[in-house]
């Protein structure tokens, strides 16, 4: 059992590591898809996390394959790689800063989900966050006009796939299932649908289109990881406003790496999502500390 938040500025700076891995990760993956196709290249990042997974899962107490919902897991498991493998596809075409603005609708999705799902009360504050983070995606979007890519549907979908994994993963929350034990089933669902679409994908990649394959996996882990500790230092409510620095570590990768500067619309749709999504973690903050002091009066 992970200790209780002690450190929450502890659990910034892992975060702040953690997105700047991830948008590192995302850079290479990018510059890997003018080689190789988006399925091997998820899918040697899902070799690298299965064995990560099952290293951190047989470190840890219990049964790590031993899944107290294995439904739930298995569709967890989809969603994940189905975000994954979407996102690529996406960054394979449109700019990295576009594609993580549009990603970044994902906690506006989670609070339309959190009702059919959760049983949750979205009040009228909510749904204001979301409509306005909605608009701030069609204004990245722009259909209808020139600027448009059908590719960045893809990463709208992608982001609405995570979304509903992380309403899966809040729904075990409450149960006796393992963090390990969903990283381990999620990592090797992706890896064993990854592999019956390898073949159909595969490419010998030369000698350097290997080594960052190989490095863009490990980075990947490394901060899936980094955010594991990141949340036995602090709460969610603290962490999830930081991951929205990584739009400014993605937009400078696109930057030095493709020479990708974002137009003006798409900085002004990614600051009403970014806007958007930090008053919906405000309101989730609030609604958690007032669960918390009903509890502490009613015990």
């Amino acid at each position: 059992m992970s200790p209780p938040p002690d450190s929450p500025s502890r659990g910034i700076l892992l975060i702040l590591a953690a997105t700047m891995i991830f948008s590192i990760a995302d850079t290479i993956a990018k510059f890997l898809t003018v080689e190789l196709a988006a399925v091997q290249i998820n899918w040697t990042r899902y070799l690298v996390s299965s064995i990560m997974a099952l290293a951190i899962s047989l470190r840890s107490p219990g049964h790590p394959f031993r899944a107290v919902h294995p439904k739930t897991q298995l569709v967890r498991g989809l969603c994940v790689t189905c975000s994954s493998l979407l996102f690529v596809m996406a960054i394979s075409v449109i700019p990295l800063a576009e594609a993580a603005s549009i990603g970044f609708v994902a906690p506006l999705v989670v609070t339309i989900l959190s009702i059919p799902l959760l049983g949750e009360v979205v009040g009228i504050r909510r749904w204001a966050a979301v409509g306005a983070g909605l608009l701030g995606v069609l204004i990245v979007l722009r259909p209808g006009s020139d600027a448009f890519q059908l590719q960045s549907l893809f990463a709208l979908a992608g982001a609405c796939t995570w979304a509903l994994a992380l309403v899966l993963t809040r729904k075990m929350a409450g149960t006796m299932e393992r963090g390990a034990t969903t990283m381990l089933w999620s990592s090797l669902t992706g890896l064993t649908i990854l592999s019956v679409m390898l073949p159909f994908h595969f490419r010998i990649p030369g000698f350097a289109s290997l080594a960052l394959l190989l490095l863009m996996s490990v980075l990947g882990s490394a901060g899936q990881w980094l955010v594991i500790l990141a949340h036995r230092h602090a709460p969610a409510s603290v962490l999830a406003p930081i991951f929205y620095i990584q739009l400014l570590w993605t937009t400078l990768g696109g930057y030095l790496v493709f020479s990708a500067v974002p137009d003006r619309w798409t900085l002004v749709g990614a600051g009403i999502i970014i806007g958007s999504g930090l008053y919906t973690a405000h309101r989730e903050r609030v609604r958690a500390q007032g669960r918390l002091g009903h509890t502490s009066i009613t015990r």
